[in-house]
């Protein structure tokens, strides 16, 4: 599996709760920071009962996850942090293949025009990915990923996953 997209219909809501609560804890001590590059924190990580909008994503990556390997979405748990990128930002490659993640996956919040794109490298090649509120991407936890520089005036946010199993 190279990558796959899936689009959740009318996101709308689902968007505004997350990015609302985002919001409302920044800067608070409900938030833990870390990745320290290029001027900002890479990932932003709060408890799912801090973000209880979070949950129908939870369900919806592991549902996804489970059916790409072949597994009973029960079997698998999911971490989850958050990616805000504001003007000039952009994340530098990477990937997440470092503990028992199975599969990796981003899914797009708040996405202003020219905030930067997905670039996946695999297979000796690369492939952009054009980020859109609602959009689910899940992809491989080996592939070198990166996001292009935010050139919009606004804060793109996103929030990422890594799938593993229950019992590892």
């Amino acid at each position: 599996m190279r990558y796959r997209e899936i689009t959740v219909e009318n996101p709308e809501q689902l968007n505004d709760g997350l990015y609302a609560r985002f919001t409302a804890l920044a800067g608070t001590d409900r938030m833990r920071q870390s990745h320290h590059f290029g001027g900002r924190f890479e990932n932003t990580y709060i408890d799912a009962t801090d973000i209880p909008e979070i949950a129908a994503l939870l369900d919806l990556v592991k549902q996804q996850a489970g059916q790409l390997l072949g597994v009973e979405p029960d079997s698998l748990k999911a971490g989850f942090w958050f990616n805000a990128m504001e003007t000039g930002h952009r994340t530098a490659p990477h990937h997440h293949d470092e503990n028992d993640e199975l599969l990796s996956a981003v899914y797009y919040i708040r996405v202003p025009g020219n905030s930067g794109d997905l670039v996946l490298h695999a297979g000796g090649g690369r492939t952009i990915v054009r980020p859109q509120a609602g959009k689910l991407v899940l992809f491989a936890p080996d592939v070198v990923h990166e996001v292009t520089v935010n050139h919009s005036n606004e804060m793109r946010l996103s929030v990422a996953f890594n799938v593993g199993p229950v019992d590892g």
